[in-house]
C-alpha cells in the first residue's frame, strides 16, 4: 500500500473502507523507523467495579479478527478482563507523530495458538512464565530466583516446557479504531472507524 499521510485527507471518505490496510501501513512504517519496541502498546482495562488500570505490553499479532497479546491470566489485567471483557489499546509512535486508539471486546485465543506462541519464546521466557505468579505479593527477589532454579533443574536438558494453564493469549476485537496524525498548531487529523454490521463507518473528528 502506498504511504499516505492522513493530513492530506479532505474527508473521511478518502480513506479505505476497512481500517486494517492503514493500520498495517502505519505499523510497518513504525517498525522501519522506531527501533525500540514499535509493537509496544498501552492496554487499559477496568475491573468489575469500573476502576481502570493501564500498563504497557507488546502486540504479538493482528489481523481483521483483532489484536493479540499474551499474559498470565491470573494477573491483575487477566482478572479484570475476566470480570469485564472490554479493553482499549493505544499505540504511540513519537517519531512519526502518530497514534492509533482501539476499543473493543476481549476473548481468549484458541489453546493451540497460545501453545504455538509459547513454544516459540526463548527458554528463559518460558521458565519465567512458569515461575511468576504475576501481580501477586513477592516476599523477596530470592523467592522468585529459587522458583526459577527449581524449574531449571526440573527441565534440565528438556526443551519441551509445557505452557502453564493460567498463561495464554487474548484477542481484542475492535469496535472503534481511531487514527491520529499530528498537525501544525495542534490541528491534528483524526479519522475514526466504527464497526457497523459487517463493515465500518468512517468519519473525521475535530482535533
Amino acid at each position: 500500500m502506498q504511504s499516505f499521510n492522513i493530513n492530506e485527507a479532505e474527508t473521511a471518505e478518502q480513506m479505505s473502507e476497512n481500517p486494517f490496510p492503514l493500520f498495517s501501513q502505519w505499523f510497518k512504517e513504525a517498525e522501519a523507523t522506531d527501533s525500540n519496541d514499535p509493537n509496544a502498546m498501552c492496554l487499559a482495562t477496568a475491573d468489575e467495579y469500573g476502576r481502570p488500570s493501564v500498563r504497557t505490553l507488546l502486540l504479538k499479532g493482528y489481523d481483521e479478527r483483532g489484536f493479540i497479546f499474551y499474559t498470565n491470566r491470573e494477573s491483575r489485567k487477566g482478572r479484570a478482563i475476566e470480570a469485564n471483557p472490554y479493553a482499549a489499546i493505544l499505540f504511540y509512535w513519537k517519531t512519526l507523530d502518530r497514534q492509533i486508539h482501539v476499543e473493543g471486546s476481549v476473548s481468549q485465543v484458541e489453546d493451540k495458538e497460545s501453545d504455538d506462541y509459547f513454544s516459540s519464546r526463548p527458554r528463559g521466557s518460558r521458565i519465567g512464565a512458569c515461575a511468576s505468579q504475576q501481580s501477586r505479593t513477592l516476599e523477596s527477589r530470592g523467592m522468585l530466583q529459587k522458583r526459577i532454579e527449581d524449574l531449571e533443574k526440573k527441565y534440565q536438558g528438556d526443551e519441551n516446557i509445557p505452557r502453564p494453564p493460567y498463561w495464554g493469549g487474548y484477542r481484542l476485537k475492535p469496535e472503534r479504531i481511531e487514527f491520529w496524525q499530528a498537525g501544525a498548531f495542534r490541528l491534528h487529523t483524526r479519522i475514526l472507524y466504527t464497526r457497523s454490521g459487517d463493515g465500518w463507518k468512517r468519519e473525521m473528528l475535530f482535533p
